[in-house]
């Protein structure tokens, strides 16, 4: 890691600059794909299979059989971890679910709004170096507590043509049931245009390398919604002496670990605590068994020392990271000082690993500074808000010469008719 100690406002964008993401080279290979499975369907989502994923597959999607011999590979201890972890997220999520609005905000006039579900979702789950089988609860949870209609569950098979055995269990144990061995851009063009195998989606939800990435902001040309611009992961560690050295190291590293384009931040005010972090982060890098993926995440990454306090809180907010760690001796102060970033993890004793599984919060975050107008995936995501009103007579009367006087100002005389013709109408029948 790269060690900065108290950079000027200026410096911040270059000197804290994510990986390039080079998007008109991942469109050249991105477009095609769509277009392939636009025209051919299943057909090129089979010949994909066989040039990114090397399998020969023979069919699409997975068998209630395979379900059912997945469930008997997957461990005792990790049903029972996939089991906490679930019930910490339904408890959360079904926390957010917010009631019917209803309210006359004027005699005779109601206005009405409530949540209704997304039918058609399609969930990207990566399986690549991490079959990150706890994507499917962040997704699947809050896709079933929302009412979608049709739950869809694409993600990569391995080099014999199988789903990892976790990532079936928990699809299955959630109600998830059409899963499809589809991975990459590939799979986000199947929800985007529909194949034999995989249904069209109304919104496709899931993180992924940079080319999911760009293939799902092609996807909304085409009138399909996403739920954020996910791409590789990151952290920013914001802490001081009151920390421990080797916690940090152990939450910088967790992120590293993801992928070589993945970046982590420390953050801190003193210079000696840094080098006790980097020194703790060399150790620890040794026992990783993905420590040539950190290794080269690592120097994308930077150690900033910020003397001052205020400065420290308007670069992380510059920066705004998908995850932050705060372990500092005025946390409260600080945590209430920011207001970019994707989920904040407080105190030592609160490690991102924890968001990442089982605390309860969803770990589909934005990134690559998109915290500072995305949130990440909530029960919210799987719902729109619809609006509704509801106007008697007496509303009308006393509502209608205001829309009336308006419509006509913007010279829109068909809207001030739609009043004008209904008002004339209670007159002649005296109601």
């Amino acid at each position: 890691m790269k060690l900065l100690v108290n950079p000027s406002p200026d410096k911040w964008t270059k000197q804290l600059a994510r990986p390039v993401q080079k998007s008109k080279e991942i469109n050249k290979i991105v477009k095609p794909i769509l277009k392939k499975v636009e025209r051919t369907g299943d057909k090129a989502l089979f010949k994909f299979a066989q040039e990114y994923d090397h399998v020969s597959l023979d069919q699409l999607v997975v068998t209630p059989a395979e379900i059912e011999a997945a469930t008997a590979l997957v461990s005792k201890d990790l049903k029972e971890a996939i089991h906490t972890a679930q019930t910490n997220i339904e408890k959360f999520h079904a926390a957010q679910a917010s009631e019917e609005l209803i309210l006359e905000v004027m005699p005779g006039v109601t206005c009405k709004r409530k949540s209704v579900p997304i039918q058609r979702v399609g969930l990207y789950v990566p399986g690549g170096t991490a079959p990150l089988f706890s994507t499917v609860l962040m997704l699947g949870v809050p896709a079933k507590l929302a009412g979608c209609k049709e739950i869809v569950l694409c993600t990569p098979p391995n080099r014999e043509g199988k789903i990892h055995p976790a990532i079936l269990y928990t699809a299955n144990r959630i109600g998830i049931t059409k899963i499809i061995k589809v991975g990459g851009a590939q799979a986000v063009a199947a929800f985007t245009f529909g194949t034999n195998s995989v249904p069209k989606v109304d919104k496709i939800f899931g993180p992924g390398n940079q080319y999911v990435t760009g293939a799902k902001q092609l996807a909304t040309k085409y009138g399909v919604a996403i739920d954020m611009p996910a791409g590789p992961s990151e952290v920013l560690v914001y802490a001081d002496e009151s920390a421990v050295p080797a916690f940090v190291a152990s939450d910088l590293l967790s992120q590293a670990e993801h992928g070589v384009d993945s970046q982590v931040v420390l953050v801190t005010p003193s210079e000696k605590f840094a080098k006790k972090v980097l020194k703790e982060i060399n150790t620890q890098l040794e026992e990783l068994s993905r420590k040539d993926i950190a290794f080269k995440a690592l120097q994308n990454s930077t150690a900033v020392v910020m003397e001052d306090s205020s400065a420290a809180i308007d670069l992380i907010n510059d920066y705004a990271p998908e995850h932050l760690i705060i372990a500092v001796e005025n946390e409260e102060e600080t945590v209430n000082a920011i207001y970019n970033a994707g989920s904040v993890f407080i105190g030592n004793y609160t490690p991102e690993s924890a968001g990442d599984y089982a605390s309860g919060t969803n770990h589909t975050l934005p990134t690559y500074g998109y915290a500072r107008n995305y949130s990440g995936v909530s029960l919210d995501s799987f719902v729109k808000k619809m609006t509704y009103q509801k106007i008697t007579p007496e509303g009308l009367k006393l509502l209608g010469p205001a829309v009336e006087i308006m419509a006509a100002n913007e010279q829109l005389d068909a809207h001030k008719n739609a009043v004008t013709v209904r008002l004339n109408y209670l007159k002649e029948n005296k109601k």
